[in-house]
This record gives structure tokens, C-alpha cells and sequence, in this order.
């Protein structure tokens, strides 16, 4: 990620809200199918910001000469690697919360021999794969139900890309969508109003399908097209309002949003820690519970409450301290190549 002094604190702001928003739902307790705001789109406002930020780690609205791609998409890489094994990590701990960070890993992987295409062409890519990728989880999900999955290796391909958690194949219109916008320049005025009203207006067509249209849902984790428009949408719109809100250009009302926004900006710009952290807690919380022969029933708002005080003290504290996070520290230095020119 950039230095510290360079961070774009509507970006880390948005960040901090993805994993506030992940607290919510997975602490929360609910009755039946009840469906919260924070169920499904913080994990996809965090996936768009991961499409943003590898934008803005391969050199944002001025992508890196050709003589500095390789290094860097060396570098994206063996940060998938590690993302890719801790994520199997945190699922071994019983937290009984499905881990994104595996499937995220997939997903750098496959946005990193696209990550310097023109921005037409992204959105073309982003656009098909929104229509088409959902149709293909579908038949690949009825299949798998049929028992026609095949082995348990294709299994493993079939549920990273199609038919897991947060498919890849699906999820990864919201990357694209991301790196479109790190490509537009994150700090210029238009963009973010382009943001804004672009991420609005799939917002409106998404859900506005999902509720007139028979058949159609866009309910969280329904990864269908309606979903990927209207939650990406709403993704968009949340990142360009908030670095609409913060920006410099807006003097004295962009220091005091800047400054109301601190400690979630803070999160923000440790969310790998973070995130850890909060699965680490949960997964105490299933060890320590009552056999209750059920679902897992967490403490819930004294939880929430307590989780996020805890990382908004934490991170405020440790970014005034130290700067960058633990685990992104870790990530970093594990990550560095030699002969790389530009400092990730």
C-alpha cells in the first residue's frame, strides 16, 4: 500500500466502514432469514476496495511504466499467497464465520493480467462477468447438487470461483469497478461525483429489478446480476461520497469530516489487523459458549459495542504510534522483492 503520509483518508475511511459493517453482521443476532444493511455489502464494499487499491498500489490514475509491472504484479502475487494462507488459518479457528480472505486471494490473482488494460476495457470485462458469471454459479451450483461436481479437485476450483462464499468469478466485477475508479484519479472533484452519481444510479437499477421484476432478487449473497449492480453500486457511491467529504479542496468542512473520521480512517488503514483481530474474538467467544446444540449465538450488541470501541481505540492509538499495522508491516516486509524499484 502507499506510505503512510500519501494514504487517501476517504479510501481508508471507507475501509474502516467495510469492517465495522462485517462487526455488524456477523455479531448481530436475528430472527429467521432477517437480512441487516452490513449483511453482504460491507464484504462487497471491501471488495471494491481491493480492486482500488491494487489500482493505487500500480500507480493509480498513472499506471507504472512497463519496466516496473513485473515487480509489482510479482509483489500482488506473493501478497495473495499470504492472504490465501492465513485465510485458511482463520478458518481453522471455528469462528464458524465465513472467511473472505482465501477467496480474496483468488481474486488478486485474477484481476493482476488485468490490472493495466485500458478502462474501457475493464468495464467491457466487469459488465460480462456481472451478466454472465452468476448464470454459470447457477449451473455450476445445480450441478454440484445433482452430484455431477466431479472430483474434489474441481470441487475446490468450483467453489473459489463459482459456488463458495464470495465467488471469485462473481465477485470480481466489484475489483474492476474499483481499479476503473483508482484509474480515474481518486482526489479530482469529478470523479467523485461521477462516483457518486454512477454508483447511485446502479444502485436504483439493481434493487429497483430486484423488487419490480418477478424472479429477481438482489438479497445478500444472492450473487446474482441484480446483486452485483445494485450492492456494487452502493459501493461506489459510499467510496465517492466519502472521499467527497474528506477532501482537501474542501477546506475547513474537509478537515472536520477528515477529523470526525479519523478513528474509522484509522481501522481503515490496518483492515488485514483488524479483521483478524475481530475473527480471533469470535472464534474465543464459540470456545468459551455453553453447549447450546445449535447455531452459534454470540453476545451481540455487548459484543459489537465492545469489538468496536476495542478496534477504534487500537487502531487510533497503534496508527498514531507506529503508522501502519501489524499485520500490514508483516505483509509488507514478507512481501518486498529486492529488486523492486517502487515501495508497495
Amino acid at each position: 500500500m502507499a506510505g503512510e503520509t500519501s494514504r487517501i483518508v476517504g479510501v481508508d475511511a471507507a475501509r474502516g466502514l467495510a469492517i465495522l459493517g462485517m462487526f455488524v453482521a456477523h455479531a448481530i443476532p436475528r430472527s429467521g432469514d432477517a437480512e441487516l444493511l452490513a449483511d453482504g455489502r460491507s464484504s462487497i464494499l471491501f471488495a471494491t476496495l481491493a480492486g482500488l487499491s491494487l489500482g493505487i498500489m500500480t500507480g493509480a490514475a498513472r499506471p507504472l511504466p512497463r519496466g516496473l509491472r513485473r515487480d509489482r504484479a510479482l509483489t500482488i502475487a506473493l501478497r495473495a499467497l499470504y492472504l490465501f494462507l492465513l485465510g485458511l488459518v482463520l478458518s481453522s479457528l471455528g469462528s464458524e464465520i465465513a472467511i473472505i480472505l482465501d477467496y480474496y486471494a483468488i481474486m488478486f490473482l485474477l484481476l493482476t493480467p488485468l490490472l493495466f488494460l485500458p478502462r474501457w476495457a475493464l468495464a467491457v470485462i466487469a459488465v460480462v462477468l456481472a451478466g454472465v458469471a452468476p448464470l454459470v454459479a447457477s449451473a455450476a451450483e445445480a450441478a454440484e447438487t445433482a452430484g455431477n461436481g466431479g472430483g474434489p479437485v474441481a470441487g475446490v476450483f468450483r467453489d473459489y470461483l463459482l459456488t463458495g462464499h464470495y465467488p471469485a468469478l462473481v465477485w470480481l466485477p466489484y475489483l474492476l469497478v474499483g481499479l476503473i475508479a483508482a484509474r480515474s484519479d481518486l482526489r479530482s472533484p469529478r470523479t467523485q461525483r461521477w462516483m457518486i452519481g454512477a454508483g447511485t444510479a446502479a444502485a436504483v437499477l439493481g434493487y429497483g429489478a430486484a423488487r419490480l421484476l418477478p424472479g429477481v432478487t438482489a438479497e445478500a449473497h444472492s450473487d446474482s446480476t441484480a446483486e452485483v449492480v445494485g450492492s456494487g453500486g452502493l459501493a461506489v457511491a459510499v467510496i465517492g461520497t466519502l472521499l467527497w467529504l474528506t477532501a482537501i479542496e474542501r477546506d475547513r468542512a474537509g478537515r472536520i469530516a477528515g477529523t470526525v473520521l479519523s478513528p474509522v480512517a484509522a481501522t481503515g488503514s490496518m483492515a488485514l489487523t483488524v479483521y483478524t483481530m475481530q475473527i480471533v474474538t469470535l472464534a474465543v467467544f464459540v470456545v468459551l459458549r455453553t453447549d447450546s446444540g445449535g447455531a452459534i449465538q454470540y453476545p451481540g450488541w455487548p459484543l459489537l459495542i465492545g469489538m468496536t470501541i476495542g478496534a477504534l481505540a487500537f487502531a487510533t492509538a497503534w496508527r498514531r504510534a507506529f503508522g501502519a499495522g501489524p499485520l500490514e508491516r508483516l505483509l509488507r516486509r514478507a512481501t518486498q522483492l529486492r529488486w523492486s524499484k517502487v515501495v508497495s
